[in-house]
């Protein structure tokens, strides 16, 4: 059959733990029947509200008790990786159980992904983190050798960099896993990591997008398909006016004139977009986007938006 990258958005992991418990019992279910029918599957998951909220509790916990520690941004990915991992394999295992698969075994990886240090992004840090302090002094205190902004008029906040994924630690024991025939979990866009001239690594601030990281973890990892999951049916043009248009089928030419159209929203659906078109330029067969509800008819190309490169 086909090996498979899935991208599932932190945001349909709810937005804390007990609701994460059960909601991820959904794409579990999905993802062990797409086993079942014999595909090998790669599950990526977001974990921007995760990571949030585990950063601004320790942020919280230090301003009413110094002698609790701040807790670097790297940690508290590698945290929300930890927990959203721990239920995330546990509801797969379970769905593999009722589903009759009881040799098939989840492998969680944590993530580390690749960065250029010399990103051009490290220079212009613009994505928000943590919580607002009514003062750049507050807000420098509770987030050392951090760049702070003033967000808006609400307040003084971190922000760090979004660069680009390029590669990921360990990503050739997460090939011969899936070759093994492990499902495989991977965190999202991962914790950024940059190598330096000797070879050595260390994690960095910075948030990475979710589908730019697993569009290339797809390609390295030889998929045939990546697939992002999100609450649509079809990408859309024109959108909101009369003559809105789903796109079914669509090329790699057709969706850059989408873009220097802006048709898609920054931070919304370009990213998707442009992670499918990156996706196919680097050998897979094709992408797809639509809804976690109709996985298995995107697959069998009854629903969704296919993305080709010709």
């Amino acid at each position: 059959m086909s090996r498979i990258v899935i991208a599932l958005g932190g945001n349909a992991l709810g937005n804390n733990p007990a609701e994460q418990k059960e909601l991820v019992k959904v794409p579990a279910k999905k993802i062990a029947e797409l086993v079942k029918a014999g595909h090998e599957v790669i599950v990526g998951h977001g974990n921007g509200p995760q990571v949030g909220m585990i950063f601004n509790a320790f942020v919280s916990a230090n301003s009413v008790n110094e002698k609790s520690p701040l807790v670097p941004l790297p940690e508290a990915g590698a945290m929300s990786q930890g927990y959203i991992g721990y239920h995330m394999v546990n509801a797969i295992t379970n769905a593999f159980q009722a589903e009759g698969l009881k040799d098939k075994e989840v492998l969680y990886v944590l993530t580390q992904t690749l960065v250029d240090a010399k990103d051009p992004a490290f220079e212009n840090p613009t994505k928000p983190i943590g919580p607002f302090f009514a003062t750049r002094e507050a807000a420098e205190a509770a987030n050392p050798n951090s760049v702070i902004v003033e967000d808006a008029g609400r307040g003084y906040r971190k922000v760090v960099a979004s660069p680009k994924p390029l590669n990921f630690v360990g990503i050739n024991q997460i090939e011969k896993a899936i070759n093994a025939g492990a499902t495989v979990i991977v965190g999202g866009g991962g914790i950024p990591t940059i190598k330096d001239e000797n070879g050595f690594i260390q994690g960095v601030d910075g948030v990475i997008d979710k589908d730019f990281a697993l569009a290339k973890m797809a390609a390295l990892a030889k998929a045939d398909f990546f697939i992002v999951l999100t609450a649509v049916d079809f990408v859309k043009v024109n959108y909101g006016k009369p003559d809105q248009k789903d796109l079914k089928e669509v090329n790699k030419e057709e969706l850059l004139k989408y873009i220097d159209e802006k048709q898609f929203a920054p931070g919304s659906m370009l990213p998707k977009v442009q992670a499918a078109i990156k996706f196919v330029e680097e050998g897979g067969k094709a992408a797809y986007i639509g809804d976690l509800k109709d996985l298995e008819d995107i697959i069998a190309g009854k629903i969704g938006t296919k993305v080709t490169l010709n």
